[in-house]
């Protein structure tokens, strides 16, 4: 098999694996509270410790590519992945699951902070967008599938098997990469910024957790504050470094930069769709979950079918117009979602995912073109990383926002709940709108592809 096959099979099977894990062990939420006695809502920490454990390490690891080897970072972090997920499938307790999950996340990032970085270097500038669009398309299977799979395979066979799935998975990515005998370096023995990875992980850490319980107590929004303080440390340690984990120089770029800005909006407006729209057909609307997990199957699946036709469209026109074709028509489908009622049609509804789905999957597979086409190849594993963490942080600003106005919305005290519930979704979904409509305007605002980009010496 040819080096380029192999890489990027190993990529497309993480780029499966890492959303998968994600949905399908939301489905087995209940059946883990089942077996280890203990309320499902106090297992919400399994996929919070995989969201910290991910995002905490992503940019240190990202220059740790650079120095040591994309390759074999990758190999290192899908062999420690398969390993914690095989001894996740043997967890004694609650407590040992949640921390195999961190420790799951904290291995992703080592896949993350690399995976994108080795496929843009194992292949041509002029196929960059065709293999990002297939590594997007792999990783919304991974989402349509997870829900699917991890149902059937909880049911009939143990929510422990799925771990043991994902360590098999994972493991033929670590085997298939560590046949390849080569490896793509960004710079080969360079220094490491030791303090700024310190903060960052503190930053990073601390900002995410303040985030993801900004709604449970007062004295957490200290903790917010306080990653907020780590990160002004984190960028006044950048501009003094000689080593910088992060050449915050690359900001000076407007492709790169509004290309992140772009990406941090996109997902802050988009990740938690799922969650409202699930409680939205579930207790509005009354369906089952099947039923509803049918109509919401509709929007991974688009983004999956369109996001190799997307990548392929921006290797031949600017990554600008078709990533910011495909943000308008997001929040064109957010902002129906801020219309929906207990009376909206559900074909209606069926098309807004399916509209959502187009535009996420014409944004996606571009706008990460443009970031690694705005970068030279030295950078290709700080690129990567910056695009998880964007990914990420966006994640967590969308469940956020969710969080403390669903509080607010104080749902238990209403007579008519579901009508109450609707309304917040409505309000939510509107909020959201604004993140889109912003994130169109970055899109538009990166400026057009310098002609050294195409060939990635930027």
């Amino acid at each position: 098999m040819k080096v380029q096959r192999r890489i990027f099979s190993a990529v497309l099977l993480t780029s499966f694996m890492g959303p998968f894990l994600g949905s399908c062990i939301n489905i087995a939420i209940p059946a883990i509270a089942l077996e280890f006695s203990c309320p499902a809502t106090d297992l919400s920490w399994l996929a919070t410790a995989f969201l910290l454990g991910a995002v905490a390490f992503v940019l240190p690891f990202g220059r740790l590519a650079d120095i040591f080897g994309r390759c074999r970072i990758y190999g290192v972090g899908t062999a420690a992945m398969a390993v914690v997920s095989f001894v996740a499938a043997f967890s004694p307790t609650v407590s040992f699951l949640i921390a195999m999950r961190a420790l799951q996340g904290l291995a992703l990032g080592l896949v993350f902070s690399s995976g994108m970085a080795l496929l843009v270097a194992a292949h041509p500038a002029k196929e960059r967008g065709r293999v990002i669009g297939y590594s997007a398309a792999a990783t919304y299977i991974g989402l349509s599938l997870g829900p699917v799979i991890g149902g059937l395979v909880t049911q009939y066979l143990g929510w422990r098997l799925l771990f043991l799935l994902a360590a098999a998975v994972i493991l033929a990515s670590s085997l298939l990469v560590c046949a390849v005998r080569t490896d793509w370096y960004g710079e080969r023995g360079g220094g490491f910024d030791v303090s700024g990875a310190v903060f960052y992980t503190a930053a990073s850490t601390l900002t995410l957790y303040g985030l993801s319980v900004f709604a449970d107590a007062s004295w957490t929004r200290v903790l917010l504050l306080i990653g907020l303080v780590f990160f002004a440390l984190f960028l006044w340690q950048e501009r003094r470094a000689k080593m910088p984990l992060l050449q915050l120089s690359l900001f000076y770029n407007t492709v790169f930069a509004m290309s992140n800005l772009a990406s941090f909006l996109n997902y802050s407006a988009t990740y938690a769709i799922s969650f409202l729209l699930s409680l939205y057909l579930q207790l509005v609307r009354g369906l089952d979950a099947s039923t509803a997990g049918v109509v919401m199957l509709l929007q991974p699946l688009t983004m999956a079918v369109l996001s190799p036709v997307a990548g392929g469209l921006s290797d031949k026109y600017e990554p600008r117009l078709v990533a910011t074709f495909g943000m308008a028509l997001t929040a064109t489908g957010v902002f129906c979602y801020s219309l929906l009622d207990a009376d909206t049609p559900l074909s209606l509804v069926a098309a807004n995912c399916v509209l959502v789905g187009v535009g996420f999957g014409f944004f996606s597979p571009a706008n990460n073109n443009a970031i690694m086409g705005a970068v030279s190849k030295k950078l290709y594993g700080v690129a990567s990383s910056m695009v998880a963490v964007m990914r990420l942080s966006g994640q967590a600003v969308s469940m956020a926002v969710v969080t403390v106005l669903l509080a607010q919305a104080a749902l238990h005290e209403a007579a008519d709940w579901t009508a109450e519930l609707a309304a917040a979704i409505r309000l939510i979904f509107a909020y959201l709108t604004v993140s889109c409509v912003f994130g169109v305007f970055a899109s538009l605002a990166r400026g057009k592809r310098k002609p050294a980009e195409e060939d990635g010496r930027a």
